[in-house]
């Protein structure tokens, strides 16, 4: 068994929450208790163990540029929509962070100034280092990426030492197949980044998981819902599937 979190030394990393996650059972918009308890999460285990957090929110419960695009919509003009619906996000998650007086700070790479700061790099990492949360919204700044992308490229921008997923819809980690729809499906508790490309595990897109092999960044995909899982997997229990 391979270290995790705090064990394995990790003093600062990414969270990457699912959009549809903020949406709860209606599937559209911002559930705000679910907004709130994410967030009082957040907050305990920043606190607690004392670990730098920044964080990447998807836009799928909003907006998501493939679902324009299989419409007609231009590809490009679709994914800037979905940039948006990430400041959307971010902008709520910093509210309730806030709230609980937990100094948050959003960086969007769409430049947008009376609501968010321009992504800089150095300056999110200071954020950091003064124990601000810091949420990274408008993706990459361009079309044609992920949100998962986004995540993984900020992970490794600020020398992050890992990359959490946070999955929305009950599963809790990788599988050998979905699932949801194939009850031989077998959950993988650890498993390499190689692995992911080659057997076509889906966890997170194939720009996203090379981005991470190319820098050694370890991926945890957990239930992002199932109450504590954040603070587990800081802990450094099995949660979910360690990519390594």
């Amino acid at each position: 068994m391979i270290d995790r979190g705090i064990e394995a030394g990790w003093s600062r990393v990414l969270l990457k929450l699912s959009g549809e996650a903020f949406a709860g059972s209606s599937g559209f918009g911002i559930d705000g208790a679910i907004v709130s308890a994410l967030a009082a999460e957040i907050v305990e285990v920043r606190r607690d163990l004392d670990i730098e957090i920044a964080v990447v929110v998807g836009g799928g419960n909003i907006w998501r540029g493939m679902t324009g695009a299989g419409a007609g919509m231009d590809r490009a003009q679709a994914d800037y929509m979905g940039m948006l619906a990430t400041v959307i996000n971010g902008l709520a998650l910093q509210d309730t962070l806030e709230q609980l007086d937990q100094p948050t700070r959003v960086q969007s790479a769409i430049h947008m100034s009376q609501v968010a700061e321009p992504y800089i790099r150095r300056r999110a990492m200071r954020h950091l280092e003064k124990g601000r949360i810091v949420i990274f919204a408008g993706g990459t700044g361009n079309p044609f990426f992920t949100t998962d992308t986004t995540a993984a490229l900020r992970a490794v921008e600020i020398e992050a030492q890992a990359l959490l997923k946070g999955t929305h819809s009950g599963t809790d980690g990788i599988y050998t197949a979905d699932p949801r729809v194939d009850a031989g499906a077998t959950k993988i508790d650890e498993v390499t980044h190689l692995e992911v490309i080659s057997r076509e595990l889906k966890a997170m897109d194939s720009t996203a998981i090379t981005l991470c092999k190319d820098n050694d960044l370890p991926i945890v995909m957990f239930d992002l819902l199932e109450k504590g899982n954040i603070r587990a997997v800081l802990e450094g229990e099995p949660v979910g599937t360690l990519v390594y």
